[in-house]
């Protein structure tokens, strides 16, 4: 008996000088996004730890696969939340998946840092005071584009997008922002292929068909190759402007090769030339760890994890309701400069990255680039606050 009581004050000590945090990911579906992101989220972890950790304490991170599936994600937050006893959540890639596991948050009164997730129903029409979201969502992505797009000057425009939310949503705010902007554009053929299972001949016979002056695109990943192969060998994009989420990311441009796209409008993530003296420290750090160079996920975790420890060393505490609290316009540090989490809508400022692609050497690249903040691609805080659902 004495032995049984010892052994479970040794190990109540020990968890008493780590701070635990759940993180759940789609290790296994998106590889290319994940295996960096968690190269990231280390680095950061060590980094923090190797300080002092926060409040004395090191941080310690139990991970998760979502499989990208909704209810395997909340089996697994529920898991972490009650056997491995973790102090708060985050992580998520997925918008569907990030949008379960911030319900659970709400319900369990636990604190979830969403990390990527594009939804912007995440922080408005289903926020909740538990739930912070790091990376800029669909509405900022589409916003990062529109005064380029509208500066094309172009009135027949075609729309290619995966028949999910985040395309769906893209699409539909591209078209409202563009009409704000230039009334006379038209809008002449959609293309809504199922994510994962383009047609790229019979989708670009169509475009074709249609004759547009521009194309708006969402698709990402192997869509994306596909749409491109196939657009380049019929001539699609020849004369012809092209505005295109994610597709100068490294996770997405590198797999290319030379199929990257020439002279789009794209959102990325131009590592090679990133000058802020934040980033050239992480890129430094970065390589000298993992030998490779960071993709925008490693950005991402890195940024959460930052983001995690110094919302916690403001609240003082692991505390879910203090942790909201903290999170209240809690400034902290990225790669890309500092950062904020706005009190309105729990959104941080984190921005998008928007410039010209172009091919060097055989691969894509970012030729012109600017940072965007994403206060300054957000709706305006008036508009925000009408957004946001109750808590």
């Amino acid at each position: 008996m004495a032995a049984a009581t010892l052994l479970v004050s040794v190990l109540s000590s020990a968890d008493d000088d780590v701070i635990r945090i759940g993180e759940i990911n789609a290790y296994k579906a998106l590889p290319a996004l994940t295996v960096p992101y968690r190269k990231g989220w280390e680095l950061a972890q060590e980094e923090i730890n190797a300080q002092g950790g926060v409040l004395g304490k090191r941080l310690e991170t139990v991970f998760r696969d979502s499989n990208a599936n909704a209810g395997e994600a909340v089996r697994a937050a529920q898991e972490l939340v009650t056997l491995e006893k973790v102090d708060m959540l985050a992580g998520v890639t997925f918008s569907h998946v990030g949008l379960a596991v911030s319900d659970f948050a709400r319900h369990r009164k636990v604190f979830f840092l969403a990390s990527g997730p594009f939804s912007d129903a995440i922080i408005w029409s289903k926020h909740n005071r538990y739930t912070y979201r790091l990376r800029a969502g669909t509405y900022a992505m589409v916003a990062a584009v529109i005064d380029d797009a509208v500066a094309l000057n172009k009135k027949r425009w075609a729309l290619v997008y995966p028949n999910y939310e985040y395309g769906q949503v893209a699409a539909e705010t591209f078209k409202r922002e563009m009409k704000k902007r230039q009334p006379d554009v038209e809008f002449v053929i959609e293309q809504a292929p199922p994510y994962g299972k383009v047609d790229a001949g019979l989708m670009v016979q169509a475009l074709e068909d249609a004759r547009p002056d521009a194309i708006f695109n969402v698709l990402f990943g192997a869509d994306l190759t596909r749409f491109l192969r196939e657009g380049h060998n019929r001539g699609l994009f020849e004369n012809r402007e092209v505005v295109s989420l994610m597709s100068g990311e490294p996770e997405y441009s590198d797999s290319l090769k030379g199929d990257a796209p020439k002279n789009w409008i794209v959102t990325g993530y131009p590592y090679y030339s990133l000058d802020m003296p934040e980033h050239q420290d992480f890129i430094e750090k970065y390589r000298a760890k993992y030998d490779d160079y960071p993709r925008m996920n490693s950005v991402v975790a890195y940024a959460t994890v930052k983001a995690l420890a110094a919302g916690i060393e403001k609240a003082g505490s692991t505390d879910a309701e203090d942790l909201v609290e903290a999170f209240k316009g809690l400034e902290f540090s990225t790669p890309f400069g500092v950062e904020r989490f706005s009190p309105v809508d729990n959104q941080s400022s984190m921005g998008v990255i928007v410039g010209r692609s172009d091919l060097k050497d055989g691969r894509g690249y970012m030729k012109t680039w600017k940072y965007l903040n994403g206060d300054a691609i957000s709706p305006p805080l008036e508009e925000r606050k009408a957004l946001v659902a109750g808590d």
